[in-house]
């Protein structure tokens, strides 16, 4: 008879249980365990799992030159026009507190503060539709300035710059300037840097004002006449400066400093653009050259028909910027679009009767020669005649006839055969701006 098995079974599970036990005496609680790296990093009981220590916050280094600042006092944004908005919405409210934290301690010292303490100690209210405005950029990418417009303010007081810095994909508050007090005399720019001296010139072209925005340019390298053509073109082309970025650094020297400003039409649709270059004077900056290729490009485009000849702003024998007005085949009758033209001509001549200019009449070459000098000579008049219906006194204004003398472009092509095209930049006349 074969004998059963199990009593064994139940000696060897006595021998196990006791090994054990005698294994729990020798490894007491709290003193670590000698089992191997492998057994160490099995996980511990899922019901009962240890407590977790929290991993410390890496610490992410930051550029020496230009030390973070403390999310608790300074506010930031991905978005510089989102910043701007809160903090001219938290001015409007009139709660400095969170004003002073949304700008930061740096760009709002104690003197700041205190000015704009007073400032707001009327409610203030932000000029509508535009209100708030950028200007341009003080660095490619890095740096850029926008202006908060105050309704009530009298001009020139009425304007809060904020200059903004970017860091580390956010910007920041670098600097805010406050614009004068009651007693404190008016600057002609506020700040008087190359940024804001580029802006208000193309503030005062955007309004037609031409005589302030002469104030800003170097008579010496920008004549008059640029300065008329770009009202004329600002004018007639329905442009208006971009509301993003209007004013991108091309460089920024100590004595010199370039911009690219963007325009767009009214509608948004179409845009172009036009190089400002800016010299450092001994008084202020001042606008010393402006390239309008590609502004008066997209003007052709849009306004003359594609033909890039067909301009208001051309360069005369001398060498010289003039401004031109063009008439349809043997016609001395000037079209709505001259009119307009000749009606910002006058707006600059009423406002100094001391201002003389010159009329120079042209024809393409069909015709007599004698034919041609009178058709220019009526053109001329046109002109004349118009300008002193507009106000102009007729002391300022002197007339020629040039005839087929002095085309712009080649009546006839190479080989000899008729260019209208050519034809038709010849039919005009020159205005001369003797200031």
């Amino acid at each position: 008879m074969q004998r059963s098995k199990l009593p064994y079974f139940f000696l060897g599970l006595a021998a196990v249980i006791t090994v054990a036990a005698v294994a729990i005496l020798i490894i007491r609680p709290g003193v670590p365990s000698k089992a191997p790296a492998a057994v160490s990093a099995l996980p511990e009981n899922p019901l009962t799992p240890p407590e977790i220590e929290k991993p410390a916050d890496p610490v992410i280094p930051q550029n020496p030159d230009t030390p973070p600042a403390s999310p608790a006092t300074v506010g930031s944004a991905a978005d510089p026009a989102l910043l701007v908005a809160q903090i001219a919405k938290t001015l409007e409210a009139g709660d400095l507190r969170k004003l002073s934290r949304l700008i930061g301690k740096d760009a709002l010292d104690s003197e700041n503060l205190a000015r704009l303490t007073a400032l707001a100690a009327t409610p203030l209210r932000l000029r509508q539709p535009d209100g708030i405005r950028e200007v341009g950029e003080l660095e490619l990418n890095a740096r850029s300035r926008w202006v908060l417009e105050l309704d009530g303010p009298p001009p020139g007081r009425d304007r809060i710059f904020l200059d903004l810095r970017r860091q580390n994909g956010k910007w920041t508050v670098e600097k805010i300037t406050l614009p004068p007090g009651p007693d404190e005399p008016l600057p002609k720019v506020i700040p008087a840097d190359s940024l804001d001296v580029a802006d208000a010139f193309l503030q005062a072209v955007l309004k037609q004002d031409f005589e302030h925005a002469r104030a800003f340019v170097d008579p010496a390298t920008v004549s008059d006449a640029k300065i008329a053509g770009l009202c004329i073109l600002f004018e007639e082309g329905e442009y208006r400066l971009r509301k993003t970025k209007p004013l991108r650094s091309m460089f920024q020297r100590d004595d010199t400093a370039g911009y690219l400003a963007n325009v767009e039409t009214r509608d948004g649709k179409q845009t172009a653009q036009f190089a400002l270059t800016l010299k450092q004077a001994p008084a202020s900056w001042i606008v010393s050259e402006i390239n309008l290729n590609q502004l008066l490009a997209d003007y052709a485009r849009r306004v003359a028909g594609g033909d890039l000849y067909y301009t208001p702003l051309v360069k005369n024998p001398g060498g010289g910027d003039t401004l031109a007005l063009y008439f349809e085949f043997d016609e001395d009758e000037m079209n709505p679009r001259t009119s307009r033209q000749l009606e910002i001509v006058s707006l600059i001549l009423r406002s100094d009767p001391g201002k003389k200019i010159t009329l120079s009449g042209h024809t393409d070459v069909l015709g007599t020669a004698v034919y041609n000098n009178s058709l220019s000579s009526r053109r001329a008049g046109v002109v004349r005649d118009f300008l002193i219906k507009a106000g102009v006194d007729a002391r300022q204004i002197v007339t020629v006839a040039k005839g087929a003398s002095q085309p712009r472009r080649p009546n006839v092509t190479e080989t000899g055969v008729d260019d209208p095209e050519g034809r038709r930049a010849n039919r005009r006349t020159e205005i001369y701006l003797d200031f």
